[in-house]
């Protein structure tokens, strides 16, 4: 006993003991022994149910830690491309200095023998990622308890970390079925019949009949980058990109302001939709009364248009992506606009790793993008590598993006600009 407890990897200081935990409020952790045998055994026999089960379970789903060793050794095998039976995983569990610990050959012939019927493994496998996701979701709320008693901790952090884990227990045990083609074909000609009826596009229309034919629209589930330095018009072109989407196509638009409060904002929209003078919208100066009526009338269409304007500064990436969810589920959101990434706050454990925490951000629009299943248009700042070259190489180029390479990893599309003209792909 000594002995295997010295074997045991050393528990992280701020993870949980489920053990401990079940005992204080008088329930044990969600589990199901017999069913982690059950799957055990019939990985140990059947070819097939190897297959099945290493692409729905993770070695998390196995409660019991003898179980866990042996499913690691399997996965082992699988990666090594050795078939898995008695004699195979005995050997690689020996290897690993586990064999004794999970009760040697002689534990593994007992779970060979605890095989129901092997068309049941399938139900068997939804059980164990159902315990796993019970206990993921104990642990993450454990944390937060934990965290929300600590004075020490910023509330708006608090909700940060919460959102955060209680995603990641979601998303590490959330997988989409494959598709045969026969049906992804039937959705494309549906697809393809909507297109004939409409403006030709397959995705959302930027208004600029020039970058549409490029585009084809803003594309469903894509991470657009709008990359340019400062102060060369990134949020003038998403703001014109927004209206055009939301008055001429009535499609509702969700704009993410971080830099700009939405007064400031609407502000410029009115003085590109008047054409009146900046100045005049937002200088004070005087406003004639012929002007009053064409602001009026001018603003009528972009006051009853579906677009909506959240101003938070420095937005959490997590709370982002709960906004889009509700966005989307409740307003229809076709686009989702966001000025500008840099500026958005990543998980609090990343703080102070900027690169990092830039890496994370740009997943998570991407990964929102994804789920959602809109396009999202995330401004960036270009580094100054961009204007420091010259020549025929000054155009710039996705490494030229700030503070994190995985940017460019996470686009689907990178736009940028040069100068005040029609952005470059």
């Amino acid at each position: 006993m000594a002995e295997e407890r010295k074997r045991r990897p050393a528990r992280k200081k701020d993870s949980v003991d489920l053990e401990m935990l079940g005992l204080e409020v008088g329930n044990r952790p969600p589990q199901a022994l017999d069913v982690e045998e059950a799957v055990i055994g019939a990985m140990l026999i059947e070819p097939n149910c190897v297959d099945e089960a290493m692409e729905e379970l993770s070695p998390a789903c196995f409660y019991d830690e003898k179980h866990r060793m042996i499913y690691e050794a399997m996965a082992a095998l699988v990666t090594e491309h050795t078939s898995i039976d008695i004699l195979t995983v005995t050997q690689k569990l020996k290897s690993q200095g586990n064999l004794e610990i999970v009760g040697g050959p002689v534990a593994l012939a007992r779970l060979s023998q605890k095989v129901g019927a092997a068309a049941h493994v399938e139900y068997y496998i939804k059980i164990l990622k159902q315990k796993c996701i019970q206990r993921e979701l104990i642990t993450a709320s454990y944390d937060i308890l934990r965290k929300a008693y600590d004075e020490t901790v910023n509330v708006d952090d608090l909700i940060d970390i919460s959102q955060t884990k209680i995603f990641a227990a979601i998303q590490n045990n959330v997988k989409r079925d494959v598709q045969d083609v026969g049906s992804v074909i039937n959705q494309a000609i549906s697809d393809i019949e909507r297109l004939q009826n409409s403006t030709g596009l397959s995705g959302v229309p930027s208004g600029y009949p020039s970058l549409d034919r490029i585009t084809l629209g803003w594309q469903p589930s894509d991470l657009i980058i709008l990359a340019a330095r400062p102060s060369v018009g990134k949020t003038a072109f998403v703001l014109n990109i927004a209206r055009n989407a939301a008055v001429q196509y009535n499609i509702p638009v969700a704009i993410f302001s971080l830099e700009m409060p939405a007064i400031q904002l609407v502000k410029r929209m009115m003085v590109s939709e008047t054409g009146l003078a900046a100045d005049k919208i937002k200088g004070g100066q005087k406003l004639e009364s012929y002007e009053w009526t064409q602001l009026e009338v001018k603003c009528r269409n972009l006051a009853k248009s579906p677009l909506y304007i959240d101003d938070t500064p420095s937005l959490p990436v997590m709370e982002f992506r709960s906004k889009v969810k509700r966005l989307v589920n409740q307003k229809g959101v076709k686009l989702v606009i966001v000025d500008y990434l840099q500026l958005m706050q990543g998980p609090a454990e990343l703080r102070g790793m900027r690169e990092q925490e830039v890496a994370a951000i740009s997943r998570t629009l991407k990964a929102t993008a994804k789920e959602m299943n809109v396009p999202i248009i995330a401004l960036s700042q270009l580094s100054r590598n961009a204007v420091q070259r010259t020549g025929s190489n000054n155009r710039p180029q996705l490494s030229d993006l700030r503070e994190s390479g995985s940017i460019e990893q996470d686009a689907d599309m990178a736009v940028s600009y040069t100068h005040l003209t029609l952005p470059t792909i």
